[in-house]
């Protein structure tokens, strides 16, 4: 997949309709948290609007944009603001897996992640890593595809014999106990569907393979298999395919430690 996420900088932002929409509906979530972290982060940045949202947000904080995939990081830096180019005001641009960042313990204020997590097929350990770069009592906010995510796809597929296509996403019940288990505390979680329509079969092709996701999504189909396929895939009353996707919504703080590195534990005396 990163070769495939790599060779779609060009054309990602004429299909991010989606992405564009959570980002937006997370950034309303932030609303109502108050923080002033003194450094961010967007952890799968893509072409960078989570970075440049989170900067208008916390102008004082040092903004990292962080992907595996070179050419995105090149577009950031394309798309920032010709004064930030200039002062040198820009994102930092950290070129990483998000399984090993390399960024130093207890640093970040805040980790935002917009639609990336579910590409990994066992998330535990990228939030063990977030929770280990993340500051006591920073805050880790993402978004992920739910399980239910183009199940007009799945079910049409089921119909023809096509077999599983579409890519299996934990839902949101794991993804907390996951977030537990990496040491985050009082995770929250919730989710909601988010409905989009394409006028064509070929014109939902198209936007997976300019996302870069085509592939890693919904397999490798043979034509006909798909011509079968979308030939049950019921239309809307005005002649579109439906799609919908689960968005699930997580944020999680990270506390103070229970024990130190050794294994002894932390106790606290509060005198009166």
């Amino acid at each position: 997949m990163r070769s495939d996420f790599a060779g779609a900088a060009e054309t990602y932002d004429s299909a991010a309709v989606l992405a564009r929409e959570v980002g937006a509906r997370m950034a309303a979530r932030l609303d109502l948290v108050k923080i002033a972290p003194q450094r961010v982060a967007d952890i799968g940045c893509a072409t960078g609007d989570g970075i440049r949202d989170l900067q208008q947000r916390y102008g004082k904080a040092l903004p990292l944009a962080v992907d595996y995939a070179l050419p995105m990081l090149r577009a950031v830096r394309r798309r920032a603001p010709r004064l930030q180019r200039l002062t040198g005001r820009g994102p930092r641009l950290v070129n990483a897996d998000v399984r090993a960042l390399p960024l130093a313990a207890n640093t970040l204020g805040l980790v935002w992640s917009n639609l990336m997590l579910h590409w990994l097929d066992d998330p535990l350990p990228a939030l063990r890593e977030l929770h280990r770069v993340l500051e006591v009592g920073g805050l880790l906010s993402f978004a992920t595809l739910g399980p239910d995510t183009l199940k007009q796809l799945r079910e049409a597929a089921a119909t023809v014999g096509a077999g599983d296509t579409v890519k299996r996403f934990l839902d949101m019940h794991d993804l907390g106990d996951m977030l537990v288990a990496a040491g985050f505390g009082d995770p929250v979680m919730d989710m909601e569907m988010i409905a989009l329509s394409y006028a064509t079969p070929r014109a939902f092709l198209a936007d997976q393979r300019h996302l870069g996701v085509r592939d890693e999504l919904l397999g490798r189909q043979g034509w006909r298999d798909w011509r079968r396929l979308f030939g049950v895939w019921p239309r809307d009353a005005a002649g579109r395919l439906p799609a919908s996707f689960e968005i699930v919504y997580g944020h999680a703080w990270k506390p103070e430690p229970r024990q130190i590195a050794d294994g002894r534990a932390v106790v606290k005396f509060h005198s009166r």
